[in-house]
């Protein structure tokens, strides 16, 4: 029987306040049970894979219900019968935590455990596990810069762009890379943009030249130094779009097409990859770092 897959997406996990890796690690492999609405939430099945090449953390992030009812057969009586079952697994979404990335692949269930649901839930219980005590959590999505570009090309103009980052840690984009320093030198837990032109031509951005600079490939060093390199030449805005789009934040450009206004959001273009719904640990953990390689060489992200 073939091997059922799912969609994984990738993110970045952002620890701010006392959240540190050692003490997110702990919290995956010991965060309380949580009671949210009508169903308890808890990381099952944890794998502590620190020690290993690639270094992970693996875990499922689970929903059940405390009174759960199936249905059963009582083949005296030749009948379906309703049955309690303690405990009812209604949706489990497999996840791979990767330190050298501060990035994240989980799973999308259906109906059960929805991609923009489950980086709530996920941070919940992180805090949880410190009794929300100056300790707090965001999943920020990856953006798809190819995706994102095609999205921009079809505005006429661009009349918004906002975004909201935060510091990265370990990496960072080189073209963003004093946004990163200035984040660090205010000792700014995270940064906001917002930009409006709602007349004329509208905001006048370089998101797009820059985002189609990083995908043709590595500048050779000719071009090197013609790159911009700080937020001197690349715009505070942009930068921080772009920062965002690599996962340490989340923006927004909202413009207008054929006369009819348009949002697009870093999430909506969120990266993704098919694999195995039951995962073995390891290679979850091994083809989302590929993925996550493949991200910091494409957009020249470096320690």
């Amino acid at each position: 029987m073939p091997t059922q897959r799912g969609r994984y997406y990738l993110s970045r996990v952002i620890k701010l306040g006392s959240l540190t890796q050692d003490k997110l690690a702990q919290a995956i492999r010991g965060a309380p049970v949580l009671h949210i609405g009508k169903f308890q939430w808890a990381i099952t099945d944890a794998v502590d894979g620190r020690e290993s090449n690639p270094k992970f953390i693996f875990g499922k992030l689970a929903k059940y219900s405390a009174e759960g009812h199936v249905t059963i057969v009582d083949p005296a009586l030749k009948s379906q019968l309703d049955a309690l079952a303690p405990n009812l697994l209604m949706a489990s979404s497999p996840f791979v935590y990767l330190p050298d990335f501060s990035g994240i692949a989980f799973l999308h269930v259906w109906n059960g455990i929805q991609e923009d649901l489950f980086p709530k839930r996920f941070c919940s219980l992180i805090e949880a596990a410190y009794q929300n005590f100056f300790v707090d959590c965001a999943v920020e999505p990856v953006a798809d810069y190819r995706v994102f570009v095609e999205k921009l090309d079809h505005l006429d103009r661009i009349t918004e762009m906002s975004a909201k980052v935060y510091p990265p840690n370990p990496l960072f984009g080189h073209l963003w890379g004093s946004l990163k320093d200035y984040i660090v030198h205010r000792n700014a837990e995270e940064v906001s943009v917002r930009e409006k032109k709602t007349d004329g031509e509208g905001i006048k951005t370089a998101l797009r030249e820059l985002m189609r600079e990083l995908l043709a490939g590595p500048p050779d060093a000719m071009t090197a130094a013609k790159q911009p390199t700080n937020v001197g030449q690349v715009d505070i805005t942009d930068a921080a779009m772009l920062m965002a789009a690599d996962g340490y934040g989340h923006g927004k450009v909202i413009g207008e097409q054929n006369g009819e206004e348009v949002i697009i959001r870093t999430s909506d273009t969120h990266k993704s990859f098919l694999h195995a719904k039951e995962p073995d640990p390891v290679a979850l953990a091994t083809a989302a770092v590929k993925l996550f390689q493949g991200i910091s060489e494409e957009r020249h992200m470096e320690h």
